[in-house]
């Protein structure tokens, strides 16, 4: 497939996009058409097609789209057909949440998890090894990790990061509240929660005052 600049806005729905045609193939249904999946998605099906359109389309006149197909196809733009080990830094709360969370089922396999405390060294989350950060350029040496989920506090996230980018990390999940400076051949995606619920909390104050 041509590879072409696609707009942030198009990739963030793809993943919208993947989850519910996973559902219809769960469903057994085998096509759709674009004002159907607009009505399920609540995305405008001009919108559908000119997202899809930026890959090749994938739509037939008048027969619509083969879920089973766009369901593959999507994955493979999206790279969830392929296997990405990873390892999540801070086996706290949240850490530890994320550990017990499928996330195989789309490709990405945590081996590690890594931390400070030395009472959780040589434990298992959800069979999943908890090693101390003196192990990490070692572990990292031996075996192949694309990506890094970082978990741990802000005051230490930045050093930990350059460790990990000194070690080949190609990509880090940034849970911290702590906009990171990395090479520029390192892929980086913040996920800031507190910036989500400030989203919600605007949506509700605003839909009162439409109300009143």
């Amino acid at each position: 497939m041509e590879e072409r600049q696609i707009s942030k806005a198009v990739i963030k729905r793809l993943p919208r996009y993947y989850r519910y045609l996973g559902e219809l193939l769960n469903n057994g249904i085998e096509r759709i058409s674009s004002g159907e999946l607009s009505n399920k998605m609540q995305v405008t099906a001009s919108q559908i097609r000119q997202d899809l359109n930026n890959f090749g389309g994938f739509g037939q006149q008048g027969y619509g789209y083969n879920v089973k197909y766009l369901y593959d196809e999507i994955g493979k733009i999206l790279g969830v057909d392929q296997t990405h080990p990873m390892i999540i830094i801070g086996g706290g709360n949240f850490g530890h949440a994320l550990a017990n969370y499928d996330f195989e089922k789309n490709g990405f396999v945590t081996k590690a998890i890594f931390d400070v405390r030395p009472e959780l060294g040589g434990t298992c989350i959800r069979g999943i090894p908890v090693l101390m950060m003196e192990q990490l350029e070692d572990f990292l040496a031996r075996e192949p990790i694309e990506i890094a989920v970082l978990t741990l506090p802000k005051s230490r996230v930045a050093e930990v990061a350059q460790r990990l980018t000194r070690c080949g990390i190609r990509a880090l999940w940034n849970f911290a509240h702590l906009d990171l400076d990395v090479p520029e051949d390192v892929v980086v995606e913040n996920v800031h929660l507190v910036d989500s619920l400030m989203q919600l909390s605007y949506r509700i104050s605003h839909s009162e005052e439409e109300q009143a």
